[in-house]
């Protein structure tokens, strides 16, 4: 084999490796979250597989030193690639009863463990097939994992920043396959003659378009009527009805969640609960005609900027939603009209606090959820940004979820935000009266920069809001016992481990409980 054909096949072998690599994180997304767990099982998984299968392939090229083993390394590689997809749809949704860590450990080795040894075995074959001349092996080596690792990086950044974009995951990891079935045909010597070569593409090319057509296409339904895969998200538009079944909604889910309920014809509907405090705090706070500034960090289906926006006429609302591809589909689909008060600002929550010369009278942190959480909106210094940029008794209110009787972030959280605002400062605001019996629940909690009359607000929720409000304010005295939880940490940027303290949520609704 020539040394330019080595550079080649190993090019191509570490640069579908990587692009592999790069977008198993995507697929996995919809099924658990992106967390540490997901890429550190994606990451050792991976390079166990290459591991592994660069000490068989070492093996198989002292035994079987030809073109033809190269080949059928390659095809089998393309095969393998080609089953990630189904294998994905086929496992990952599958509850193991096992821990957290564990599951994706199990997922992850299942669907890429194998395709990732394949393409291990490829190099030394390579090598071996190469050197003829041992006086020259060191340099002849070297610049053939020079041209692997070149593959690599190359796949690395095209990845990340252009073919996920342009082509989303399924046409990717199918293209990686494919490339890697071509490489097998046309340098493994499998097929003699070009004639061969030509008959086997007229076969293959029917029965891939099939295997693409079934087994890579988006799980549309008639419900779901719009699957889109961003830089940040796996997007995907569902439509629904409300819980008393008397509403059409469109449901927009990224990756694993929920995000959004939307009722097109009635911005002032308001499926989500947390939602609905939302609104009593600012019934309570503001005069439908008085004027006022918020910013929401995470748009979402923007449900919530649009009911303060026809419901309070005089307020000027900005919200930051990172992914424009979701404030796209926001505007095409789900009826946000352009022509309004509501400013977008598609960049990173942080990056824009940091940037920010506005002052804020409401700041809604939506950023969050149960599966993966952005920490560094978590963190000490964040909030401490977060507070620089309220007005005197602006209110900051963030949407969690957690365990109320044993949930580490919560509590956690609250003692960040008690770092920065003052413990008195600081409030719990519950969906669910039954404080003693609740577990996984959603909470807002509440920062003030500045005293608030909660007793105030309790009094205008049963005299005024009555049947209508959802907002139940959980005792003082409960709130200084979370704060003051002996597992309880301060969050900041040098230590901020929020993926272990809300894996124990993520286990439960996976069916895996702890035991307390």
């Amino acid at each position: 084999m020539s040394l330019i054909e080595a550079y080649i096949i190993t090019f191509i072998a570490s640069f579908c490796s990587l692009v592999i690599e790069m977008v198993a994180g995507r697929i996995l997304a919809p099924f658990v979250g992106v967390s540490i767990y997901t890429w550190t099982s994606i990451i050792g998984v991976i390079l166990a597989g290459i591991s592994i299968g660069a000490y068989i392939g070492g093996k198989l090229a002292d035994r079987y030193p030809t073109r033809k083993t190269l080949g059928w390394l390659l095809l089998i590689s393309g095969i393998t690639s080609l089953t990630i997809i189904p294998l994905t749809y086929a496992i990952a949704a599958y509850r193991f009863p096992v821990s957290l860590m564990m599951r994706i450990f199990i997922v992850t080795t299942i669907i890429f463990f194998i395709p990732g040894c394949v393409l291990g075995t490829i190099s030394p074959v390579v090598v071996r097939l190469t050197l003829k001349n041992l006086e020259k092996a060191g340099n002849v080596i070297g610049k053939i994992y020079a041209f692997s690792t070149l593959g690599a990086i190359i796949g690395t950044f095209a990845t990340g920043f252009f073919l996920i974009s342009y082509m989303g995951t399924r046409s990717i990891v199918f293209t990686m396959g494919i490339i890697l079935i071509l490489a097998a045909i046309f340098s493994g010597s499998l097929i003699k003659t070009k004639k061969m070569a030509v008959l086997f593409l007229i076969i293959a090319i029917p029965f891939l378009w099939l295997i693409y057509h079934y087994m890579y296409k988006p799980p549309l339904t008639k419900q779901t009527y719009l699957y889109k895969e961003s830089d940040y998200f796996t997007i995907k538009l569902t439509k629904t009805t409300s819980s008393d079944g008397k509403t059409p909604l469109e449901a927009l889910i990224l990756d694993n969640l929920i995000h959004s309920y939307v009722a097109l014809n009635n911005p002032y509907h308001i499926e989500y609960e947390y939602e609905r405090i939302y609104s009593d705090v600012l019934k309570w706070k503001f005069k439908k005609d008085e004027h006022f500034k918020s910013l929401t960090i995470g748009g979402g289906g923007y449900t919530f900027p649009r009911y303060m926006e026809v419901y309070y006429p005089k307020a000027d609302i900005d919200v930051v939603e990172i992914d424009p591809e979701v404030t796209k589909i926001v505007y095409n689909h789900l009826g946000l009209p352009r022509d309004i008060r509501i400013r977008s600002f598609n960049e990173d929550g942080r990056w824009y606090v940091m940037n920010c010369k506005e002052k804020y009278d409401l700041i809604f942190t939506d950023a969050y959820n149960d599966l993966s959480i952005l920490y560094h909106l978590t963190t000490k210094e964040f909030l401490q940004q977060l507070k620089d940029i309220m007005k005197p008794n602006g209110l900051l209110m963030s949407n969690i979820i957690d365990n109320f009787q044993k949930g580490a972030f919560l509590p956690s959280y609250m003692k960040t935000l008690a770092e920065v605002f003052g413990k008195d400062n600081i409030y719990l605001v519950s969906i669910n009266p039954d404080f003693e019996n609740t577990k996984i629940s959603t909470f807002i909690v509440i920062a003030s920069n500045g005293k608030m009359d909660i007793d105030n607000f309790v009094r205008f929720v049963r005299t005024e809001l009555k049947d209508h409000a959802k907002s139940y304010v959980v005792p003082k005295n409960m709130v200084e016992e979370f704060i003051n939880k002996k597992y309880a940490i301060v969050i900041r940027d040098d230590y901020a481990p929020v993926d272990n303290l809300i894996a124990p949520v993520f286990e439960e609704r996976f069916g895996y409980n702890r035991k307390s």
